[in-house]
């Protein structure tokens, strides 16, 4: 046993530390994690990303553990970690900071400064989970673009009260952002930006607007706002 005191520096308190330490570090994460995937929004999702944040605050752990109190052996693992060259790039701002977070808690654990280390995790978590729930930050956005061919000059004029009508009917909001002409100037294409008081109200919106005499090609192109591109 000899071999293992020297290897431990002064028993198995020092062992039995770093384990407490590695296991608060890697528990605390998994919880940002499970937080990280129960908000995320968005299309590009990295399975990659939720393990980095477990693995991460092991590493980070395991180097303030090496480290201490001793200022030459930080400034070595400083001096190696910077030889380093992370390639990896994440184009979303919230991966950086949930990534962020793993490695803070996981440099709290390493300090045995285990009061900081929880506090902050749980901390972090409640305020995503609020920031989530509430929905804080984000903007009311259109539904959808409503395409739709109608007739130019006087028949125009004489349907654009119909139009106006299923519009307010259907609609909470509608901006005509394009109009031109089309068929050699006999009809007018036309193009809002809506959104509809109910998502039951999209279809009786694209039926009411084919029922108008002279209106065609009618096509609603869904956006949806729960995901943030």
């Amino acid at each position: 046993m000899d071999w293992l005191s020297t290897l431990s520096n002064g028993g198995t308190v020092e062992w039995r530390r770093a384990v407490v330490a590695l296991l608060v570090a890697f528990g605390l994460t998994q919880g940002i994690a499970g937080v990280y995937m129960l908000t995320f929004r968005g299309l590009s999702y990295s399975r990659t990303i939720v393990q980095s944040m477990a693995m991460g605050s092991i590493i980070t752990c395991t180097l303030m553990l090496a480290v201490g109190n001793n200022i030459a052996a930080g400034i070595g693992v400083a001096g190696g970690v910077t030889a380093i060259r992370f390639r990896t790039t994440m184009r979303d701002p919230r991966d950086v900071v949930f990534v962020f977070a793993s490695l803070a808690i996981g440099m709290a654990s390493g300090a045995q400064a285990y009061g900081a280390a929880i506090a902050g995790a749980v901390m972090f978590s409640a305020a995503s989970l609020l920031l989530h729930v509430t929905g804080y930050g984000s903007r009311r956005q259109p539904d959808g673009l409503l395409r739709f061919v109608a007739p130019a000059g006087q028949a125009g004029a004489e349907i654009a009260g119909s139009i106006a009508r299923i519009l307010r009917e259907h609609c909470r909001t509608f901006s005509l952002v394009t109009l031109r002409e089309a068929a050699q100037g006999t009809v007018m294409e036309h193009a809002y930006q809506i959104s509809v008081h109910h998502p039951d109200l999209r279809v009786q919106l694209v039926t009411s607007l084919q029922g108008v005499p002279g209106v065609e090609d009618v096509s609603l192109m869904l956006q949806e706002p729960t995901l943030d591109l």
